[in-house]
């Protein structure tokens, strides 16, 4: 059972990266979510989608930049 719970944790957390990945300006809600289930293998690749969101904007937005801060 633990094996399948890791596996639906796993998947539920790439599904969440994805749509943040995909949305401009993706809901707290979500972002609090992913960061509640990531592991330190998931952490990079969250990372990069946050950075990429603060790299796209001229003016990026303050949350942001906390949550990546918050992630080092």
């Amino acid at each position: 059972m633990a094996d399948q719970d890791h596996d639906v944790r796993a998947e539920l957390v790439n599904q969440l990266i994805h749509k943040v990945d995909e949305d401009p300006f993706p809901s707290p809600t979500m972002l609090n979510q992913i960061e509640a289930l990531l592991t330190s293998e998931e952490l990079p690749r969250y990372a990069r989608v946050l950075m990429s969101k603060i790299e796209d904007e001229q003016f990026p937005s303050v949350d942001m930049i906390k949550r990546v801060a918050g992630l080092v």
